[in-house]
């Protein structure tokens, strides 16, 4: 059997090709189920968002950190791999420390979660 130059550039090739789905294959593997996206149609600035396990009686860290979330924006959620839960509550609070909660989102089959405010009322629509 012959090598050539153009053999072992095409294995190279095709090497790395195989490199780099494997790994971009590992990325998504290693992604959480309950990843989402969380729109704010609130018409105001979100200053703070906590999620929490529904069976938790805590909120924990503010996932936005030191950032805000202004109205027409979104922010990606993302959770660890190991993570099983699969019921959520949700809770944003404005620059004035008003809060709003959602509860008992499922958020294995929600990939998308919008935030409503109008007239005193507060709703989301998921998809």
């Amino acid at each position: 059997m012959k090598i050539n130059a153009k053999s072992v550039a095409a294995l190279a090739v095709y090497g790395c090709c195989v490199a780099v789905l494997a790994a971009a294959a590992i990325s998504v593997a290693h992604a959480g189920d309950q990843d989402f996206t969380l729109v704010n149609k609130t018409g105001i600035e979100i200053h703070k968002v906590f999620i929490s396990p529904h069976s938790s009686d805590e909120w924990g860290e503010d996932v936005l950190g030191k950032d805000t979330l202004d109205d027409g924006e979104s922010v990606d959620i993302k959770f660890g791999r190991r993570e099983k839960a699969a019921h959520w509550d949700l809770k944003i609070v404005d620059g004035h420390d008003n809060a709003v909660t959602w509860e008992n989102l499922n958020l294995l089959e929600i990939a998308k979660v919008t935030l409503h405010y109008k007239d005193g009322k507060a709703w989301v629509d998921v998809e």
